[in-house]
């Protein structure tokens, strides 16, 4: 049998070149997005801050909530759910004392790390490496890298000392601004890790100890590194730290790096997700394209399946031998997908690397497994469409072995009503229920289209054969050759099915992405626009604002109103689940008020209480006068008076505390943006201030990272534009190439290569029309459901040149592929074998 497979393979190769390039695009894809999201998974901080302790004590860098369930009589449930935190919280003063009294540990050295903006005094921003953040910390604990002194000396008040890479940028003076204030200080030294200018990821400056806490606004050490005698027993040793430690984090071997400033560590969320979502969007488009290309190069041996039916091969045995093609083919592809994939994922890594999407020490990790899984999984795919495919064409009578024309058996109808009956009332309940206007609106609006695609798949020749009759006899009409052609799309559905789905996928995916992202940002702008509206000018300060500066900004002579934002993140929990939230520090002075959030109910009120967007209090339940727990950045958890519920939420965060409490609880606990009232022109003490920028306004927060949506976008395109790029390209070609018999009947009865050109041009016309017609639709009906949660009112068009811009591409690129076959078929002046 297995003979048999691959010498059917041989003699159809243009049959199944389609099928094999797609099998290739989809393991390498699968392979560059599996390398990708295991390469993030299993990252590693790319340097150990504490290389040189034994043990590392840190407070705890996340909310851990445990919740039990009573399962049966004698079964408890148990549920841990975590959520990271954004800051670090101080470790107590007296921990130090009491593990510097544990055997075997000969020093116990606190660090007290705090993310600090470096500026020269002209104001230029300076950053580590690679646009690395840089990080504060006390003199005592550069041993613990260790950092060595390569100039200078040791830092006195007043002074610092920085790494190698900042000294390059610095000069002899730095200001450095914290959430306590701007200060100036003077280079007294340049310290590096030994064999490195500076650690990667993260720049380091360190001051005098007796300024750490003035400077940093801390008032405990954010990780203790113990130091322990040579040969000691470490298992030991960690058991006596934990007891001594409670609820703090001990840390040995590599994972000490988990103890640094969750700031100064690089940064996976965001690309985890990015990749996970590109694998998912890859086994789907995979299952959607693959399964298409098996069952039309099935199709196309409809007459030899018949021949081995009347020779006396069974269902069976066809079975086994289209199984066995498609696992061979897959295999061959999968040796030159594999490779493929490993280049692509580089690729993708610099891409991302370039939008800053990724750290720029993220390193794209070759594991075998990944690629063995992304081969086994194109080869199940394409088995999974080969017996799809199977099912029907395995049924022919044998006598059709002695027609003209193999026609494959109908039937299976009930079976793609049902998927399609699923399909669809799983995205009816996705837009229905799931509110589309909150963090999960974009992933959901997603899943929808994937379900609505996966009905149009099932019901292809049906929906193909409601929108041919009136396109064809619209776009058809004119000239002979729109008449015949809208004769032959009529007739040949299942032909016209096999183009138009994957020209669905490619439009409807994209288009659904796309519109939606615009929907949300423009939305996001006139939300600003109306935010900031009562006030006469923004300021900023690129190097960043202390929040005791921005008090005196905003009590300068002639500020008739300010309000004061602090961006930071916070944690809520419902049902023993935390959730971080992007949410603002807000402090208000003067008469007349500089920011509109649209507070549809209560007031904002000041410290120990919190204000939420319409959207969390929904989703949460909360009434004004409600006790809310919020973790703040740092970990503290303070229980906080709901007082507020507004609207204008978009780019600017879904909770309001006080300033105040942001400032004291996150270790950046600098302010963003300060809205200013005022008549006249500016006032002089604005004016006069140091770096200030004065902007009649500011762009809002984006809803997510614009660089992380930039390179989900370019990977979705490429993942969609490809499979569909190959579906239909493959499509075109085997139909041109079987109606060989049928065009040179038409040569010989008269028509001329341009008479049959333009009749496979009106073919490719009416099945690419039809194919954007259901993309159209489906796209509708997401779009429209998402526009309507968003504000209310039901959109189907948000931004007319992309998706003009959309129908072009997919419209062009499917006529272009019908053009092209029957131009290498049909020459201008041969005539078609008249043979098969």
């Amino acid at each position: 049998m297995i003979r048999l497979a691959i010498g059917t393979l041989r003699r159809h190769r243009g049959v199944y070149l389609g099928t094999f390039v797609a099998a290739l695009l989809a393991i390498a894809l699968l392979a560059s997005g599996g390398l990708l999201l295991a390469s993030v998974l299993t990252a590693r901080p790319p340097a150990d801050r504490f290389a040189a302790a034994t043990v590392v004590v840190a407070g705890p860098h996340e909310v851990s909530i445990t919740t039990t369930q009573q399962k049966k009589k004698d079964k408890v449930k148990t549920k841990v759910k975590t959520e990271q935190l954004t800051g670090a919280p101080t470790l107590p003063v007296r921990l130090a004392d009491r593990l510097k009294t544990l055997p075997s540990v000969t020093a116990v050295v606190a660090d007290a790390a705090f993310p600090v903006r470096v500026s020269a005094p002209d104001g230029r921003a300076v950053r580590g490496a690679d646009g690395a953040p840089v990080i504060g910390h006390g003199w005592v604990s550069a041993p613990l890298t260790p950092y060595t002194l390569r100039s200078g000396r040791a830092p006195q008040p007043g002074e610092v000392v920085v790494d190698a890479e900042l000294a390059r940028r610095a000069g002899d003076t730095v200001v450095i601004t914290t959430r306590t204030g701007t200060r100036q200080f003077r280079v007294a030294g340049v310290a590096a890790p030994a064999g490195r200018d500076a650690l990667p990821a993260q720049g380091a400056i360190f001051l005098a100890d007796a300024e750490v806490a003035a400077v940093s606004g801390t008032d405990g050490p954010t990780a203790l590194a113990i130091v322990a005698e040579p040969g000691a027993d470490q298992a030991a040793l960690v058991t006596a730290v934990r007891e001594a430690a409670g609820d703090a984090g001990v840390f040995t071997g590599d994972d000490r790096a988990r103890a640094d400033l969750p700031g100064a560590l690089p940064d996976y969320i965001a690309p985890i997700s990015i990749f996970g979502f590109v694998l998912g969007l890859t086994g789907f488009a995979a299952v959607f394209v693959l399964t298409g290309t098996v069952t039309l190069g099935v199709r196309q041996r409809l007459r030899e399946l018949a021949l081995l039916r009347a020779v006396g091969a069974t269902p069976r045995q066809l079975r086994r031998l289209l199984g066995y093609e498609s696992v061979l083919l897959s295999a061959v592809a999968s040796l030159g997908g594999a490779p493929l994939g490993i280049v692509l994922a580089e690729a993708v890594a610099a891409r991302f690397r370039q939008l800053g999407v990724v750290p720029a020490q993220f390193e794209v990790r070759v594991q075998g497994f990944v690629l063995v899984a992304a081969a086994v999984a194109g080869m199940l795919v394409t088995l999974a469409g080969a017996r799809l495919a199977a099912r029907r064409a395995v049924r022919i009578a044998p006598t059709q072995a002695l027609t003209e024309t193999a026609i494959a058996p109908t039937g299976a109808l009930l079976p793609r009503l049902l998927i399609a009956a699923v399909t669809t009332a799983g995205a009816i309940t996705l837009l229905a229920l799931v509110p589309l206007d909150g963090p999960l609106g974009m992933g959901m609006s997603f899943v929808a289209t994937a379900l609505l695609l996966s009905a149009v798949a099932a019901l292809g020749p049906l929906l193909v054969r409601l929108l041919t009759g009136p396109l064809s006899r619209i776009l058809g009409a004119g000239s002979a050759a729109g008449w015949l052609a809208g004769l032959v799309t009529r007739a040949e559905r299942r032909r016209v099915a096999a183009v138009a789905v994957p020209l669905v996928l490619m439009f409807a995916v994209n288009a659904v992405m796309l519109l939606n992202n615009a929907l949300v940002a423009d939305l996001t702008e006139a939300e600003q626009a109306a935010r900031t509206a009562p006030a006469t000018a923004q300021l900023s300060v690129p190097a960043g604002l202390s929040l005791p500066d921005a008090r005196r900004l905003a009590a300068t002579g002639g500020v008739t109103g300010a309000a004061i934002t602090l961006p930071t993140r916070v944690v809520v929990a419902q049902g023993g689940k935390p959730q971080d939230y992007a949410a603002q520090g807000l402090l208000t002075t003067g008469t007349e008020s500089a920011l509109d959030l649209a507070v549809r109910a209560g007031t904002l009120g000041g410290p120990g209480t919190l204000a939420a967007s319409a959207y969390l209090a929904r989703q949460y339940d909360w009434r004004i006068g409600d006790r809310v727990p919020v973790w703040l950045a740092d970990g503290h958890q303070v229980p906080l008076r709901l007082t507020a519920v507004y609207d204008r939420a978009r780019g600017f965060g879904d909770l309001v505390l006080d300033a105040g409490v942001v400032a004291a609880h996150d270790p950046a606990g600098l302010v963003g943006v300060i809205a200013v009232r005022y008549s006249g022109g500016v006032p002089d003490g604005l004016a006069d201030f140091p770096g200030l920028r004065i902007a009649p306004t500011v762009a809002a927060a984006p809803g997510g990272d614009v660089s992380e949506q930039q390179g989900g976008w370019e990977l979705m395109m490429i993942i969609s534009l490809g499979f569909t790029a190959i579906a239909v390209v493959n499509t075109f070609a085997i139909a041109t190439t079987s109606r060989r018999r049928e065009y040179a009947g038409l040569r010989l009865a008269g028509a001329t290569p341009g008479q049959l050109h333009r009749l496979a041009g009106r073919e490719a016309l009416i099945t690419v029309a039809v194919g954007l017609a259901l993309g159209m639709i489906v796209t509708s009906v997401v779009v429209g459901t998402f526009s309507a949660a968003q504000d209310g009112h039901a959109r189907v068009i948000v931004d007319i040149p992309t998706y003009l811009a959309m129908l072009a591409g997919v419209g062009g690129l499917g006529l272009l592929a019908g053009a092209l076959p029957i131009r290498l078929v049909v020459g201008r002046r041969s005539l078609p074998a008249s043979g098969s």
